[in-house]
Formats: C-alpha cells, sequence, structure tokens
C-alpha cells in the first residue's frame, strides 16, 4: 500500500464525505490498489459514514468509530488504523483540486524518498458577491493541507498530534515533521497544488471575521505545547526560534487595526493577558537567541505583516512589554 489518506469527521453529512471520497475515485493514472481511506467518527454521529456505500469505491475505504477525543485524538486515530507506506491528514470537508492529484504525489515518491512533502495549495473561498474564488497558497509550514509524510519516519520520531489542541492544531504536527527531518536530503517541495481547501458555509474558521482575535490564544497555547515538546527533546535551537517568532508574530499582530480598534478590546485584553504568562514562561529561551538569528525572524514577520496589511507599529516592542507587564486580570 503506497498512500493512506487519514480523515477525521465528526457529523459532517454523508454528502460532504462523498464530495471527498469522489474525488479520489476520478484520479487518474493511479493503481487504486495502492490508495486506502481510513474514516474516524469522533464519537458524534457514525450512522453517516455508514451511510456510504463503500462498493463504489475501487480503493479501499475503512469506516472506524472512535470514543470523542477531538479532532488530534481522532487523526492520530485515523494514522495507527491505517497501512501505507506514506500518510496524508486530509479534512472531511475539502477534496483533491484536480484528477491528476495522487498521480503528482506517486510521482514524487518514484524519483526519491522522502519524509515529508510539502506542496502548494487551492483555496476556495468567495468575494463580496458570494461567488466562488480560488485563491493559490504558496509552499507553507502551517497547514495540514498538500502534506504528505513517510509513516516510518513519523513512528521513529514519534511524531503524534497532541490531543490537548483542537485549534491550530496542525500548526504543532506540520513543525515537528518538517523540522525534525533532514530537510536538505529528505524535505521535499512540490509547486504543483493538488489539494482544495474547500468553501463550507458550516466552517468557522472561514466566514467569522473575527476568528482569528477569537482564537490567538489558541495559536499561544499550541506554540506553548510546541516548546515544551522541542524542549523535551533538547531542540534548543529549534525552541529559541519558535519563542522568537511567537513573541514578534504577537507584538505585530497587536499593531494591526483590527486590533487597535476599541471594539475589540476585549479579545486584546483577553489575549495579552494569555501572551504574559507565555512571555515568563519562556523568557530565558527568548533571551538566549542569538542576536542575528532574532533580527532575521523579525525581518521575516515584518515582511508577512506588511502583506497583510500592518502599516507602522504604534508601539515600540519594548514599551508594548512594559505594558504586558502591568496587565491585571
Amino acid at each position: 500500500m503506497k498512500l493512506s489518506i487519514c480523515i477525521p469527521h465528526c457529523d459532517e453529512d454523508t454528502d460532504v464525505v462523498v464530495n471527498m471520497l469522489e474525488s479520489i475515485k476520478i484520479q487518474q493514472n493511479v493503481d487504486f490498489k495502492e490508495i486506502e481511506v481510513v474514516i474516524v467518527n469522533d464519537g458524534k454521529d457514525f450512522d453517516k459514514l455508514k451511510a456510504i456505500n463503500e462498493k463504489d469505491y475501487p480503493f479501499k475505504l475503512k469506516r472506524v468509530s472512535a470514543k470523542h477525543g477531538g479532532v488530534s485524538a481522532t487523526r492520530d486515530k485515523a494514522f495507527d488504523e491505517s497501512s501505507g507506506e506514506y500518510v496524508m491528514f486530509c479534512d472531511v470537508d475539502d477534496m483533491f483540486y484536480n484528477a491528476c492529484g495522487i498521480y503528482i504525489i506517486f510521482k514524487e515518491m518514484e524519483k526519491n524518498q522522502f519524509d515529508v512533502l510539502i506542496s502548494s495549495f487551492i483555496e476556495e473561498t468567495r468575494d463580496k458577491d458570494k461567488n466562488p474564488v480560488y485563491v493559490p497558497h504558496e509552499v507553507d509550514m502551517t497547514f495540514v493541507h498538500g502534506k504528505v509524510y513517510r509513516r516510518q519516519y513519523l513512528i521513529n520520531n514519534n511524531i503524534r498530534w497532541n490531543h490537548n489542541l483542537t485549534i491550530h492544531e496542525d500548526s504543532y504536527f506540520n513543525y515537528l515533521a518538517i523540522n525534525l527531518c533532514d530537510k536538505e536530503k529528505y524535505g521535499k517541495f512540490c509547486n504543483t497544488p493538488f489539494y482544495l481547501w474547500r468553501w463550507r458555509d458550516a466552517s468557522v474558521c472561514r466566514h467569522d471575521p473575527k476568528y482569528i482575535l477569537k482564537t490567538y490564544n489558541n495559536m499561544l497555547e499550541s506554540s506553548t505545547c510546541l516548546i515544551n515538546e522541542l524542549t523535551s527533546r533538547h531542540k534548543d535551537e529549534l525552541a529559541q526560534q519558535t519563542v522568537t517568532h511567537m513573541v514578534y508574530d504577537a507584538y505585530f499582530t497587536m499593531n494591526k487595526k483590527e486590533w487597535l480598534d476599541q471594539e475589540n478590546q476585549e479579545y486584546r485584553h483577553k489575549t495579552e493577558l494569555r501572551f504574559k504568562k507565555y512571555y515568563h514562561d519562556f523568557l530565558d529561551i527568548f533571551n538566549s537567541i542569538p542576536e542575528d538569528a532574532k533580527t532575521q525572524i523579525i525581518i521575516g514577520l515584518k515582511n508577512r505583516m506588511y502583506r497583510e496589511g500592518l502599516v507602522m507599529e504604534s508601539i515600540t516592542f519594548a514599551d508594548w512589554i512594559k505594558e504586558i507587564e502591568t496587565l491585571t486580570e
């Protein structure tokens, strides 16, 4: 078995699941005997998976009912139930972007063995009139979309999903998977998109304009788990980079217009309180990073933030930290 496609399912309707399965069914120039799909229901509504007829598909389809544990636990369960040499983690409401998607993956497998394949992908969104718009995403290190992993590499390095994380959980997993491999030898990039991050009205993170305002604390929690994991593995340099990146990401983010708007000050206060704990917990690591490495991180973040609409910082970093220190519940 070459490829296992691991999919978590909560209570999404059957037709949502079928869209993903049909996008696999139409794949061209691949041997379907080399593909399996493992869908794990997160203890919610297994009947919606049972309604799917596995005989409708030319690949092996495995449906599993699991105890409720959240998306990270469900992905781990799907991985444990799968058997392919390589694995993908796909969201149930997404699909392959074109009929050659898996062919592209298999060709990458043939070129060289890789531990992690990182691809660009396509995002389906909506314009102001609610018409579909398809936006290409460059190769990124955060989203689970368009990533393929070698099973034995994940097992050998004990790379698992963190079951305490249910929001921004993929950044934790991907960071470990990408940075623990020898990127020069076993990290591969594919600029041809084969994955579609589909629009779905029920997806909160897509249609709620305040989603980041509401969940930035979860980013800090994800980063906390990641730093603790890196520290336990004695990956000190990676821990330094992670802390520094998160600290300055928070600083620049707090300078964006939406975070300065009066109507969002409750979100800002809660976020800055959580950041205060984060900063105190990892201050020694933050202070230990070499100055040139810190400068590179700041430059990279500034360039990204300017593309996202940041015009100018309203307060210096040093003064912002002073304000953080005065915050109370």
